[in-house]
């Protein structure tokens, strides 16, 4: 009988400890969490990326508001009008209003953008988990699986699947799923290595905390920060890799995309026919998408690596 109550008390005090030390734990990640979103006050850049990822998100929220015409609206009578009061931003060859256009275009590239993010998220930080917490030969074929995605040449893959499949940027998300999450593995893999044997998870296994408790509950947390940071720079990928895709002819040519702008505009001959306004303005639109996103990225970056902040 004192036996037995020896063994749970034991029980109760190993309980009593992992909560206090899960509670201290806690109250670091909050701490944590609070200084990385510090950087807002720190990073001039960084602050200055989110401001511009907010407005294009506004922007393509209240497109229809904003817009002064129908983007597939033609209009032959005013084809490559350059700009006026009437079309601020000019006309195409078919009398489609420029600025309408880029207003509605930046809804596939913020859907792709964040879909593709989520995408790379999701796939990367799950095998990186797995393969960092269980090793041996989970690890080992799960990295080879990583090896093998890096040896896939990204664009050419890409195109054969728009090739293969109907073009859309359902297609163009799946292809970056498959390929882009091999980087979020290796980094998220490589901070499992050296968490899975940190007090807090050896006090979890104690108590028989079950495995996927320890990965999702206890680890997770703790490389969240990382996903974030590699789906904000997967965005910016996905971004330029639809302008390219459609750019080269194998987008969607029923949706209204920057990309599917520069290629209308290339295969019109924009440039010899010195509409400058047709090229220029989604050009423009696609390089402030993308480097708020990089802006974003690398603010959150010299937070998470100190050594990157100048001195």
């Amino acid at each position: 009988m004192s036996d037995q109550n020896t063994t749970a008390l034991d029980s109760e005090s190993n309980v009593d400890a992992l909560d206090t030390e899960l509670s201290t734990w806690r109250e670091r990640q909050a701490d944590a969490w609070r200084r990385r979103l510090a950087f807002l006050k720190r990073e001039p850049m960084g602050l200055a990326g989110i401001l511009i990822m907010l407005a294009i998100v506004l922007v393509a929220v209240f497109a229809p508001v904003i817009a002064p015409y129908n983007p597939t609206e033609t209009d032959y009578g005013n084809s490559l009008e350059p700009p006026t009061a009437e079309h601020p931003l000019g006309t195409d060859s078919a009398g489609r209003d420029i600025f309408s256009q880029l207003v509605f275009g930046a809804r596939p590239a913020l859907q792709i953008g964040l879909l593709s993010a989520i995408s790379v998220a999701f796939v990367g930080m799950n095998v990186g988990l797995i393969a960092g917490y269980y090793g041996g030969y989970v690890d080992d074929a799960l990295m080879r699986l990583v090896d093998f995605a890096y040896g896939i040449p990204f664009t050419p893959f890409i195109i054969v699947l728009v090739a293969l499949w109907e073009p859309s940027k359902w297609t163009i998300v799946g292809a970056i799923a498959l390929l882009l999450w091999r980087q979020t593995a290796r980094v998220v893999r490589s901070h499992v290595l050296n968490l899975k044997e940190k007090p807090f998870v050896k006090s979890a296994r104690t108590v028989g905390a079950s495995d996927r408790r320890i990965i999702y509950r206890h680890i997770a947390p703790n490389v969240l920060p990382l996903v974030f940071l590699y789906g904000s720079f997967a965005i910016a990928w996905a971004i330029l890799t639809e302008a390219a895709i459609s750019y080269l002819g194998f987008g969607d040519p029923t949706a209204v995309t920057w990309g599917q702008m520069l290629q209308s505009a290339q295969q019109s001959q924009a440039l010899a026919r010195d509409a400058w306004w047709w090229f220029t303005m989604p050009g423009i639109a696609i390089m402030l998408t993308v480097i708020s996103a990089f802006l974003i990225g690398r603010g959150y970056e010299e937070q998470l690596n100190p050594e990157l902040q100048e001195p």
